[in-house]
């Protein structure tokens, strides 16, 4: 892209409904390009970036089985808004069954060409997916002006949702378990497919009101794919990444000519480990470029708990003035560094919030995820058997909706209740509040 195009707002509308229902409908990716031709500016090309063709995949098409009319969608409450306010995510019921879905509306007409194509890119990965541990998309379609995604409505929302609102110190090592393995499963199945995700941390793990975890966030996914071969790394650095820099692995920030692979993604997941446990995520109130020194000369985030944290200061009631960085002063070190970043809860007692003691397991594992040499970091599948996992006994719908009492799915209401009664509205919304539109912004 680069040509400015000043054309009716009809014809500009009708383009991007060719360009996206290819994305959607069609067994082959286009995207969409410019050409300097003054005869007819705009023309497909063939998706350069994957060689994998639709028509390989099985016929099990996520991206219908919902009706493509938003008359079908009844239009509840909104979760949020973001890209400057072209996004507006609601929670909807599907009328044909009653079902509540989330529903992602972007307004076309005020999106730039650029966003188009990224949009496009995002439906064809959608469309390439096909996984229960990965977001899938129901059914995606043009209303009006607007493009639909229509996606589940993930009833618990996301991890970092509920350590906003009920976890504040962090999950439960077992609970943290379920989620992680969750994760490896959606992102040992992104790997297989040649693709790296980039956007690994809580507000990006989904969570359904049976306790399926679900991984989204395929915004700034990337193709190892060129040409038909599988590159051995990458140099591209993710656009937006502004809100994510503090999950990237070092290899992705220093952006050298060694470049990055998947493996850039298991450091990330060590870093949304640490989030989970600790109610925050490592380096969150460092400039950026302290950020990068930091982890540039290896410094290692870690588990807070009486292994990790002096003794003398889990004796300390701690002040609510300042929080815990989550950044060990290296491999196994005690001391811990703070800042003014946060406002951590103390617990009911009123001792430390971290006077708890993770298994070795869990440190084992997260010290793994973040090695500094990413040729050190095991593959998604080799850490899915770690020994860590091995507390999991039951089926996640059976055990996380236990887990995460006393909170409950944001759907556990009647659907009556919630129509006719005020009060049932009311709950609905005191129940989405706490949601960021960034979790649903997949």
């Amino acid at each position: 892209l680069g040509y400015k195009i000043n054309m009716p707002c009809f014809i500009r509308r009708y383009i991007i409904w060719v360009i996206l229902t290819r994305t959607v409908t069609h067994e082959v990716s286009f995207t969409m390009a410019f050409h300097p031709s003054p005869f007819f500016p705009l023309y497909l090309q063939a998706h350069e970036d994957s060689q994998e063709s639709l028509s390989s995949l099985p016929r099990r098409d996520t991206m219908g089985s919902f009706l493509p009319d938003s008359s079908s969608y009844e239009l509840l409450n909104v979760i949020g808004r973001g890209l400057d306010d072209l996004l507006t995510v609601n929670l909807a019921r599907y009328r044909p069954t009653g079902e509540h879905v989330a529903i992602r509306r972007i307004d076309l007409e005020s999106c730039t060409n650029d966003m188009v194509t990224y949009l496009q890119g995002e439906l064809h990965v959608s469309k390439l997916f096909h996984h229960p541990s990965i977001l899938p998309y129901k059914s995606v379609f043009i209303a009006e002006n607007e493009l639909w995604v229509i996606t589940p409505f993930m009833a618990y929302g996301s991890a970092r949702d509920l350590i906003c609102s009920h976890f504040a110190d962090g999950m439960s090592e077992q609970t943290i378990s379920y989620i992680l393995l969750g994760m490896l499963k959606a992102l040992e199945y992104i790997h297989h497919m040649g693709y790296v995700h980039r956007s690994v941390k809580a507000s990006h793990v989904l969570i359904s009101a049976d306790g399926q975890v679900c991984m989204s966030g395929l915004r700034s996914i990337f193709s190892l794919i060129r040409h038909g071969q599988r590159a051995r790394v990458v140099h591209d650095f993710p656009q937006y990444s502004v809100k994510v820099l503090p999950w990237l692995s070092p290899e992705v920030l220093q952006q050298n000519l060694q470049g990055y692979d998947s493996r850039s993604d298991i450091y990330s997941l060590g870093i949304t480990a640490c989030e989970l446990a600790n109610g925050h995520v490592p380096f969150k109130d460092m400039p950026a470029t302290q950020m990068l020194l930091e982890k540039l000369n290896g410094t290692v985030p870690c588990l807070l708990d009486t292994t990790t944290i002096p003794p003398e200061e889990l004796s300390m009631k701690p002040s609510r003035s300042g929080a815990d960085s989550g950044i060990c002063e290296g491999p196994g070190a005690g001391g811990v560094r703070h800042s003014n970043g946060g406002d951590p809860s103390s617990s009911s007692s009123g001792g430390h919030p971290y006077n708890r003691t993770f298994s070795h397991h869990f440190h084992a594992f997260v010290e793994l995820c973040l090695q500094r040499d990413p040729e050190r970091r095991p593959s998604a599948s080799t850490l899915a058997g770690h020994p860590f996992f091995k507390q999991i006994k039951r089926r996640p719908s059976e055990a996380l909706p236990e887990l995460l009492r006393p909170v409950s799915p944001i759907t556990s209401f009647s659907s009556s209740q919630q129509q006719d009664s005020p009060s049932g509205l009311a709950s609905l919304e005191s129940g989405l509040s706490h949601l960021e539109v960034d979790d649903w912004d997949f």
